[in-house]
């Protein structure tokens, strides 16, 4: 269980974030859709560790999260590979950070890149490919370290519709299998509700929580065309455009 408890943020004088109280079971992926400024990035720093100047706690397992401890992967929009490193080698740097024997895990590495259709890949340069592939590197190269906590920020945004859709389908199929606990942020409710368990709405800045909306339509074959599906985006929509009214008046 990953639990934030009265997760308050203030950059400087400005809040960021009010008094965020959310549990996320082992094992499950939580969507965190927002405006910008909502805090939605901040949430992620500060379960990633590079925010420490927050109030309230984070614990992993019961115990406050130990960011030297645990395996901690964070999935970005800008891919965060190393363009003088071939596709493979970029696949397989968590493992030569922690130091481990590369040639122990070739089974696994071989299976994830053959799952996310990008084994073909393995001598070229990320310079050479699109957007998409890259994409699946960075969603590959974080599988591989076998996180126990997958973070992801907006990662399918700089995607074109299509190409979006397809790689977050493998990304899905992929999570399925191993299913890390996971958090992701995103600003499209479509996106949440084709990726999300449960989805967590914030406000506008200070973020704080307007509603949790479980999912029943999560793992349902082909979701985007279900009407249940369809419903549920109509109805966060009408929720967040509700709240934001709200705040501007």
């Amino acid at each position: 269980m990953l639990t934030l408890n009265n997760i308050s943020l203030k950059y400087g004088e400005v809040p960021a974030l009010n008094n965020i109280n959310l549990s996320i079971a082992q094992g499950e992926i939580c969507a965190i859709i927002g405006p910008s400024g909502s805090g939605k990035t901040s949430i992620l720093n500060i379960l990633a560790g590079n925010i420490g100047n927050y109030s309230g706690d984070v614990s992993l397992g019961g115990v406050p999260i130990d960011h030297k401890q645990k395996r901690i992967g964070l999935i970005s929009q800008d891919y965060g590979l190393l363009p003088w490193k071939t596709a493979y080698k970029n696949v397989i740097l968590p493992l030569n950070i922690k130091g481990l024997d590369v040639r122990t895990h070739t089974d696994k590495i071989n299976y994830i890149m053959n799952k996310l259709e990008i084994d073909h890949l393995k001598n070229r340069y990320p310079v050479s490919l699109s957007g998409g592939q890259k994409q699946r590197l960075a969603i590959a190269s974080t599988f591989i370290m076998e996180p126990d906590l997958l973070l992801m920020d907006e990662p399918f945004s700089a995607l074109d519709q299509i190409t979006k859709e397809t790689t977050q389908e493998l990304f899905f199929h992929v999570w399925k299998e191993v299913r890390p606990t996971a958090v992701f942020v995103t600003h499209s409710i479509e996106e949440a509700v084709f990726i999300g368990q449960r989805i967590v709405m914030l406000s506008k800045s200070p973020g704080s929580i307007i509603k949790i909306i479980d999912n029943p339509t999560f793992g349902c074959g082909d979701v985007r065309t279900n009407q249940e599906y369809l419903d549920i985006c109509k109805n966060i929509r009408e929720i967040i455009k509700s709240e934001w009214r709200d705040k501007e008046s």
